[in-house]
């Protein structure tokens, strides 16, 4: 399944969120796959802690915020969510992001290969995120993907 097929069967796009603290912002991404069953509700501080410990190594400097954890803190479905932030922030003192993209893989391959590698091949093309960044709506960002 793609990114975009599992962001829909998740229902797990949100835009134009107001949000200026980072682990509010992680709490908002994992609630929709908490909510469907793809996550438990302890990926979300698994995430946090993470964070915490290391900083925010899954910010970009293109404006993008891959938070995830390991398979084994909590995921039960390959899953990903998105945010979109009407302003960028910053994570635990790292670069500022306005497009976030939680993803749970259920093991560490998948983790690799499928999570971050298809995050970074979508986001690598710089008119998609001009495009996510100036939509308004859910389904706008159906269409840009």
């Amino acid at each position: 399944m793609t990114i975009k097929q599992l962001l829909i069967e998740a229902e797990a796009i949100q835009v134009g969120i107001h949000e200026s603290d980072w682990k509010k912002v992680i709490a908002l991404a994992a609630q929709p796959l908490v909510d469907k069953g793809y996550i438990s509700e302890s990926y979300s501080q698994a995430v946090i802690s993470n964070t915490l410990a290391h900083g925010a190594y899954y910010v970009f400097d293109e404006g993008i915020a891959i938070p995830h954890a390991r398979p084994e803190c909590g995921v039960i479905k390959n899953c990903f969510s998105m945010v979109l932030l009407d302003k960028p922030i910053a994570f635990q003192n790292s670069e500022k992001a306005d497009i976030v993209i939680m993803f749970g893989a259920k093991d560490s391959n998948s983790h690799i290969q499928e999570g971050i590698r298809a995050i970074v091949d979508m986001l690598d093309n710089k008119e998609i995120l001009v495009k996510l960044r100036k939509a308004k709506l859910w389904q706008e960002v159906i269409e840009i993907l």
